[in-house]
């Protein structure tokens, strides 16, 4: 379902010998490969399983520069204790298939630091040979195409210390070695690279040189200090551009600069564009550096946490004396995806100039990546020109859906985004229309029998109006309205909101708020919900306006309200005893009968129920289920057709039933997994549609292949 990229694409990297080649990689989309000729991105983690959603995050890319067939991907997109180790994925068809190298320590395509780079390299004359940068355990080598890996134990101890790493919002967070770059000139074809360098995320001493191989390391004297190294770009002419900044990014910096080495002369040029004193923070840092293939001279920057008022993009033709504003000359194509006007570049993290033609030049944003194909127009006074490059690349992360009976097909809760109400789910639509805007929309809901009444809660990362996380629809989403206050306390978080069957009660349980609140007037008035524990998710019957339901699947309990919403009690019974053996990850109303819930989780299946918890029933064998949702009967069927994320047997896919459970058909292919379908829900109109979220890939739909869909 196209939005059309909405995601940070940490880096773009050219293959030098193949015309028009150019990959990138994504904080939690995984990686794609760009196809001039089509002008679309085609992606190329689609097969990782949920098993492997740890890898659908890409913290480094490396092309092999003499063998246009070879890419390699370095996945891991948590340095945390809770998931799995990181890998290598070594592809010599262009990214087609992958061959996998699992190796001992974690890396962090989503976290601080993830848009430096490159930390996996290939050596530009003996290509068996690759370096990898960790986060958290020093340098890496092989000689064998990456297939093995062995630890550079004599490089600086400051990759592993305490200054190599940052504090982010939750934890402090490791960083380590943020690029590699060899120097081609130090060796011949078919003999080892001896000379190359290694920086380190730390404001002490942070570039190293070998001119052994790798096997010893030394400072580069004279560099700068204070400041965190960022990229490091080689110019054909044997100069060196770097890129710094006081913190890893991508969330903040406040000071950074832009430096020039030459090794002939031992000579470093601070060649910032922007006039800064060292020492006194500027307010921005500096976060990507890039210079033409084809000439050393034509160097290209951009500052990066610039907000206010704007990050600026610069271009060089003198090797950095002087400096032209590139933005302030720019025009911008917004016609598709029309929601990119809302949005200013930033996170400029990776430019990319096309070594085949100088004019194509890309830069990533927080959002997705822009292109320009008359570059060299600024060299004379002209406007450059940038389109919105999406076709294929697809990264955002659902956090709700809905499908109602009437009106939009589907409308979507996206964080970072706020929302869609997908009126075509083929053609990029505008967001939800503001006000209220919230940076992430986390709940949605209509009511059943009314379902163009919708509401939404979510949050805003800063404090300007309308504050009010809470709003509402009675257009079908064409049109919101913030509520008209909320209660206190009322926490910090967006939570999960439900509206009752009929419209007249919205429940809503902010994170972090003590309580749930009750409002008949669209919060006007608010009443205290007794019985629901902070952390639960709450939902509304499809049918009986006065039950509301919740669950918590850290407490594991599965909670009702026969009130209105004012009182819940634990469900007990058969249900309550299953679920007190398991994970509750999801929990549905029946869409057709009062009364009747059904839950899904780790260790407890798919299972239908009263909500007294009696009439207990197991639907099939599918086991450790993450999410599900219901679509339209099947022809001749009174039963829905459920639509199921979990295990069958050994085999972990997308499954559809059409008789409560009894069969369970999978629908989905090994080449298709997204590393993990979550928030799945059938269409009531369409039978056999089916939508689906993925970690990063975006929103998938689904129709059945035999059949004519309206």
């Amino acid at each position: 379902m196209r939005i059309g990229g909405g995601g940070f694409v940490s880096g773009l990297v050219y293959q030098p010998n193949a015309q028009g080649l150019l990959y990138a990689r994504t904080d939690v989309g995984g990686a794609y490969r760009w196809d001039q000729s089509s002008m679309r991105w085609t992606p190329l983690t689609d097969w990782l399983s949920a098993a492997d959603n740890n890898l659908i995050g890409i913290d480094s890319l490396a092309i092999d520069p003499h063998d246009a067939d070879r890419v390699y991907l370095l996945s891991g997109t948590y340095n945390d204790p809770r998931v799995g180790n990181a890998a290598v994925l070594r592809s010599t068809d262009r990214g087609a298939h992958f061959q996998r190298t699992d190796l001992p320590f974690k890396m962090g395509g989503n976290e601080l630091g993830r848009g430096d780079g490159e930390r996996l390299v290939v050596d530009p004359n003996d290509d068996r040979i690759l370096f990898l940068g960790s986060r958290d355990a020093g340098l890496w080598r092989s000689d064998d195409y990456g297939a093995h890996w062995t630890r550079v134990e004599t490089f600086p101890s400051v990759a592993t210390s305490p200054s190599a790493s940052a504090k982010g919002n939750w934890r402090r967070q490791a960083i380590g070695i943020v690029f590699v770059v060899f120097d081609p000139a130090s060796g011949s074809p078919g003999k080892p690279t001896s000379a190359l360098y290694a920086g380190v995320s730390t404001q002490e001493t942070s570039l190293f040189r070998s001119i052994d191989g790798g096997r010893t390391w030394h400072p580069v004297s004279g560099q700068p200090v204070g400041l965190r190294p960022n990229h490091m770009v080689r110019a054909s002419d044997g100069a060196y551009y770097l890129s710094y900044g006081d913190e890893p990014g991508p969330d903040t910096m406040h000071d950074g600069a832009v430096w020039k080495y030459e090794p002939a002369a031992q000579r470093w040029t601070d060649i910032t564009p922007l006039p800064h004193v060292v020492g006194t923070p500027s307010g921005y840092g500096w976060g990507s550096v890039t210079v033409d293939p084809s000439n050393p001279n034509v160097v290209m920057t951009a500052t990066f946490a610039h907000y206010t008022p704007k990050d600026e993009l610069f271009r060089s033709t003198d090797g950095g004396r002087h400096w032209q504003e590139i933005f302030a000359h720019s025009q911008f194509d917004y016609r598709d995806p029309v929601w990119v006007r809302e949005h200013t570049p930033h996170w400029l993290a990776s430019l990319a100039i096309d070594p085949h033609d100088p004019d194509r030049v890309w830069f990533v944003t927080g959002y997705g990546v822009w292109m320009s194909t008359d570059m060299r127009s600024a060299d004379h006074g002209g406007d450059v020109h940038w389109q919105f490059q999406d076709r294929g690349l697809e990264e955002t992360v659902a956090l709700d859906l809905i499908s109602p009976p009437q009106g939009a097909h589907l409308v979507s809760a996206i964080g970072d985004l706020d929302g869609y109400k997908h009126d075509d789910l083929d053609v990029a639509q505008l967001q939800f229309t503001a006000p209220p805007r919230y940076a992430n929309t986390e709940s949605i809901d209509f009511a059943q029998s009314k379902p163009a009444l919708m509401v939404r809660s979510g949050y805003l990362r800063k404090p300007f109006d309308p504050a009010i996380r809470a709003a509402y629809s009675e257009d079908g989403g064409a049109h919101w309205h913030a509520f008209a206050s909320e209660p206190e306390p009322s926490g910090e978080g967006a939570g999960t909101i439900a509206v009752a069957a009929d419209g007249s009660a919205v429940l809503w349980l902010p994170r972090d708020a003590a309580h749930a609140y009750l409002t008949h007037d669209f919060g006007k008035h608010w009443l205290t919900v007794n019985g629901l524990p902070p952390r639960a998710r709450v939902l509304s019957d499809r049918v009986d306006a006065q039950r509301f339901y919740a669950y918590d699947g850290h407490a594991k309990q599965v909670l009702v309200s026969r009130d209105g919403g004012t009182h819940f009690q634990v469900i007990g019974g058969a249900l309550g005893d299953r679920v007190k053996h398991g994970y509750v990850a999801w929990m549905r109303a029946a869409p057709d009968a009062a009364g009747v819930v059904y839950v899904g989780g780790q260790g407890i299946g798919l299972l239908r129920a009263h909500d007294d918890g009696s009439a207990l029933a197991k639907l099939g064998e599918l086991a450790d289920v993450h999410d599900f949702g219901f679509g339209k009967s099947a022809p001749g069927s009174a039963s829905p057709t459920v639509f199921a994320a979990g295990q069958l047997g050994d085999v972990y896919g997308l499954y559809r039933s059409t008789d409560d459970g009894a069969h369970w058909l999978r629908i989905d292919d090994d080449a298709h997994r997204y590393g993990g379908q979550r928030l799945v829900t059938g269409d009531p109109r369409v039978f056999g549609r089916v939508y689906f979220a993925t970690s990063g890939r975006g929103v998938f739909y689904g129709d059945p292949v035999e059949a004519k869909q309206p």
